[in-house]
């Protein structure tokens, strides 16, 4: 329940640290805590988190996070859910490493089996069915803790390896969900269930669903690989879990909630088309709106949906994530989108906290106007080089590509770049989220026919200018595909593809565009054109920047016009 008195608070501040001492001081008969009483602890914590009090939650988890498996899962779900918010490297390597030690936590309530057992398992595939209640909750925790571990590690580099590498390690947990799911369809029938079998029962929805929501993303050659080792993901079927188990009363409801808004409000935009059931996701988070009001995490998702249903102007101070209430509140990487959507550059920059989008966004502003933030580009731009973060020797995508565009001002001349902050926008696929605004969708194309007009009066063509022309044609095309003008939209994108041999640098253009024309030949009915130069921008290019993202966003477009692996090359 939500608690809005100062008094009550006070009381439900007692009241926990009371719980805290008590069980952490407990005499030795007291120093294991059942199953039912640490499931009614993770629930009183959840209470905790969803109404701002982040740190009591923590701390009502921290003392038996070494102790009680789902204190520990609930413990690294909460700096789990905390990394997926704010997007900081910090706080995403405390995730992975929290769950970790999650995972050695689990593994001692799982069942011993001896060498003989293990391989007598592996082919009869009958043991969980004879474990006990708390070896069977041992199991989908831990199957839980290496699911949300993997999906961590995506969110930190979306490179299609760590799918593959991700995939692998986490087979353990897939095939432990998959005999969970097995046991539960055995008991179906049984009349005796009790709270801790529905808790069991919200786990493995929430296990299959996201599994199979997961794996159904997956681009069809890295889908069939990991099909060769027994993995297989099937979208209904995941929604179908995931619905239910959000229906539900156990702890992974909540979870389940999240799992599908995070699918409806982010994975369809930005790994897919940009076609998400935002009528579900309102739906969905009803409920917690009514008894979470106050809610940061609830109010996050509320803008969200607000944003890609194009009401910009109302979200502007729910985008933050709200932490302990030490200040400065972290940022999410896309909080800029409904300032960038409206142009309301002055103001986007102080938002930004990424140095290339803060640089990017001031490059949006006359001069005059960069001079009063005391800001200098240049400097700015010259720093993201040796900011770079690098995982496991890799870098994040999305940084690499923010270096390669602002080499452009590492020379003593150095040429500025061409609408960056739109640029950035169209990666993030933020087009499909302010074309649904008529009147923002025609400013944005004024501005970009400015520029455009600009670049054609150059006295002199420059080592960039093909490279700036195509990017703006892109950018074009898009605004003119959103306002209906398909003809004049593949004119635009048909430049790009004709200067194919003309660009330098952006070598990520001419794969986009072709899968852009491709959504509009889908867009009138030609679904053959469709998957023609969707495929060809599938299997004709590589070693681009954004490549993963794109064919991501590739398997999504072939999948909505119902090409079946077979069909493809």
């Amino acid at each position: 329940c939500c608690f809005q008195t100062e008094s009550s608070q006070k009381a439900e501040k007692g009241f926990t640290q009371s719980l805290i001492c008590c069980f952490s001081f407990s005499s030795p008969e007291a120093s294991k805590m059942d199953l039912k009483c640490s499931l009614e602890e993770c629930a009183m914590a959840l209470n905790l988190f969803l109404n701002n009090k982040f740190s009591e939650a923590l701390e009502l988890l921290r003392p038996w996070s070494k102790d009680s498996m789902y204190h520990a899962l609930g413990y690294g779900t909460i700096l789990v859910m905390q990394a997926a918010m704010t997007f900081e490297q910090q706080d995403i390597q405390l995730g992975i490493s929290t769950m970790k030690e999650a995972l050695q936590t689990c593994q001692r309530f799982r069942k011993r089996s001896t060498v003989v057992e293990s391989l007598s398992n592996l082919v009869s595939k009958q043991s969980v069915d004879q474990l006990s209640e708390e070896e069977m909750h041992a199991e989908i925790c831990y199957a839980e803790c290496l699911l949300q571990k993997a999906a961590l590690t995506f969110v930190q580099d979306e490179n299609m390896i760590n799918f593959i590498k991700g995939g692998l390690k986490i087979r353990t947990s897939y095939q432990i969900y998959k005999e969970c799911l097995q046991v539960l369809q055995m008991t179906q029938g049984i009349k005796s269930k009790n709270e801790t079998y529905h808790q069991f029962e919200g786990g493995v929805k929430l296990g299959i669903g996201a599994f199979n929501l997961l794996l159904s993303l997956l681009p069809g050659r890295i889908l069939r690989l990991l099909e060769f080792i027994g993995f297989s993901g099937n979208r209904d079927i995941g929604l179908l879990q995931l619905r239910e188990g959000a229906s539900g009363t156990s702890l992974r409801a909540i979870l389940c909630t999240f799992t599908l808004l995070v699918y409806h409000t982010f994975v369809c935009f930005i790994l897919g088309t940009g076609e998400a059931n935002l009528e579900e996701a309102e739906t969905l988070l009803e409920p917690y709106l009514q008894k979470f009001p106050n809610g940061s995490i609830i109010l996050f998702y509320a803008a969200r949906i607000s944003i890609l249903q194009g009401n910009f102007e109302k979200v502007f101070t729910l985008c933050y994530w709200v932490g302990s209430g030490d200040p400065p509140p972290h940022s999410c990487p896309r909080c800029t989108e409904p300032h960038s959507c409206l142009q309301s550059w002055p103001q986007d920059h102080l938002y930004a906290i990424y140095v290339f989008q803060k640089a990017a966004i001031l490059c949006m502003l006359p001069d005059d106007d960069v001079k009063k933030t005391g800001e200098d580009i240049v400097s700015l731009f010259r720093q993201i080089e040796g900011l770079r973060q690098r995982i496991a020797g890799k870098s994040i995508p999305t940084e690499k590509f923010a270096v390669r565009k602002s080499r452009r001002y590492a020379s003593s001349r150095p040429v500025k770049l061409i609408l960056p902050a739109l640029e950035m926008m169209y990666v993030w696929n933020g087009f499909a989220v302010v074309g649904k605004r008529t009147d923002l969708t025609e400013s944005l194309l004024i501005t970009i026919e400015k520029e455009e007009t600009a670049l054609q009066n150059e006295a002199s063509k420059y080592e960039y200018y093909m490279d700036d022309v195509c990017l703006l044609q892109l950018l074009k095309g898009l605004c003119l595909k959103y306002l209906g003008r398909l003809l004049q939209a593949e004119l635009c994108f048909n430049q790009v593809i004709q200067s194919e041999k003309q660009i330098k640098y952006d070598n990520y253009l001419v794969p986009f565009t072709l899968y852009e024309l491709g959504l509009l030949y889908k867009q009138r009915d030609e679904r053959e054109k469709a998957i023609r130069y969707i495929e060809t921008a599938k299997n004709n290019y590589k070693d681009y920047s954004m490549e993963s993202r794109l064919h991501f966003r590739i398997h999504a477009a072939l999948d909505s016009l119902k090409v079946t692996p077979a069909s493809t090359p």
